[in-house]
């Protein structure tokens, strides 16, 4: 498929030095737990019984390395040590040094991209001015992978200039951690407000996990920008939480990325992975692909979003690249001949391909054409990675008849390419 495809001169690699402020959190192993006397009270006890030059002196050596690689350390340290459950401890008796301290106690460095920053998603930005006429501003989401094998959320901006090429913005020094509302941090149908106006840059914004449905993951977002039928557009996104054993598909939407909602998938899709939602209504309801079944493409809608039953299984493995699954790459794009659908496909050896398909533009849930071999391959160069043999998207961008994919690399790195969507169609049966 090389005369569909043009591959970039660009990837954008993982970083050890971008951290950002995440809790510490810690707990008694189940043996040895004191009902009345958790572990972080000990270590706030801890801190109390140090006298204040003691105190005053380990503050000022970290915050000295602290503020050289965070804005507002002793902004989220305070905001941290308010969050703590300390009985009888409050900074009005104990002193903000002694409150600053033991946020600092409980609070760690995470360097949230180290390991892999891949499956990558794209939408035009909010803000197009200020750039060359027929070019476009992108924001991408991109999954980093740090400590502990975790996933979080991360972000960069570029700009898709009109001949061709991409340039990704360098990403700010800074990270920068969200801000939870307290009375919102529940599951299950709660929804959980993130403010994330500290960030100067949508690459200070890191969303790291924070609920134990999402104890070792937030992975894969699917963005898309959601147009209503009043015209209003906001973004929307999935993605799968990981608690190290299940998975949870849960929806995230932001109307200017600085403040996000997330809320957990309900009915037969909340267990899925790999939901994309449509960009807007057909027939007045929402519509979203889904992977529950971790072989086939199913079409689910919805009257509100947020609970999805009774889907139908509209693409499932044909070619010899995908026999084991298939699944969809980012959400549909519409065209005037119908719903381009990336796809991705696992063949021999859990190789990993990008495929395509064609769906009704009135009834998605009718397969048009397909194409029959991968419209892009792991390559001899990107194979290797922490998991070999694999090419993945999470969604492309269309302009005019040009779709500019990002996807990842062997989960370790993410590459541009851009396809011909004449050729592409072309080529499909």
């Amino acid at each position: 498929m090389a005369e569909l495809i043009t591959h970039l001169p660009l990837t954008l690699k993982p970083n050890s030095v971008r951290t950002v402020l995440r809790p510490f959190a810690l707990e008694d192993p189940s043996a040895f737990e004191v009902a009345d006397h958790p572990r972080t009270l000990r270590i706030a006890e801890r801190v109390l019984a140090l006298d204040d030059a003691a105190v005053q002196s380990r503050l000022h050596a970290i915050m000295d390395t602290l503020d050289a690689r965070h804005r507002n350390a002793a902004t989220v340290l305070d905001r941290r040590f308010d969050e703590l459950d300390l009985p009888g401890l409050d900074r009005n008796t104990i002193g903000d040094a002694r409150a600053l301290a033991i946020g600092a106690y409980l609070t760690q460095e995470f360097s949230f991209e180290s390991a892999a920053l891949f499956n990558p998603s794209i939408v035009a930005h909010p803000a197009q001015s200020g750039i060359a006429p027929g070019a476009t501003r992108f924001i991408l989401s991109l999954r980093g992978i740090g400590e502990g094998h975790v996933s979080s959320l991360t972000f960069r901006s570029g700009i898709w200039e009109t001949d061709g090429s991409v340039v990704v913005d360098e990403p700010s020094r800074f990270a920068v951690p969200p801000r939870i509302e307290p009375e919102a941090t529940m599951e299950g149908g709660q929804v959980v407000h993130l403010d994330c106006g500290g960030s100067r840059d949508i690459s200070e914004t890191v969303i790291f996990p924070f609920l134990p449905a999402q104890g070792k993951g937030i992975e894969d977002v699917r963005l898309v920008a959601f147009t209503e039928d009043d015209g209003t557009v906001d973004w929307r996104g999935t993605f799968t939480a990981f608690d190290g054993s299940n998975v949870r598909q849960t929806l995230l939407r932001t109307g200017d990325f600085r403040r996000f909602e997330m809320r957990a998938v309900q009915g037969v899709l909340a267990g899925a992975k790999g939901a994309a939602l449509f960009p807007r209504r057909i027939d007045g309801r929402h519509l979203i692909l889904g992977r529950h079944d971790s072989e086939n493409i199913w079409l689910f809608a919805s009257d509100d979003a947020h609970r999805w039953d009774d889907g139908t299984k509209i693409v499932s493995p044909r070619f010899e690249w995908e026999a084991v699954q298939i699944g969809n790459c980012g959400s549909p794009i519409e065209l005037d001949e119908g719903w381009l659908l990336l796809t991705h496909g696992v063949g021999m050896v859990r190789n990993y391909f990008v495929g395509a398909c064609l769906l009704d533009k009135r009834d998605p849930s009718k397969l048009l054409a397909r194409l029959p071999h991968p419209l892009l391959e792991p390559s001899d160069t990107e194979r290797d990675g922490y998991v070999p043999n694999v090419v993945y998207s999470c969604g492309a961008l269309l302009r005019g008849r040009t779709l500019l994919l990002p996807y990842g690399v062997a989960d370790t790195y993410s590459a541009f390419a851009t396809v011909d969507v004449d050729k592409l169609l072309a080529a499909m049966a």
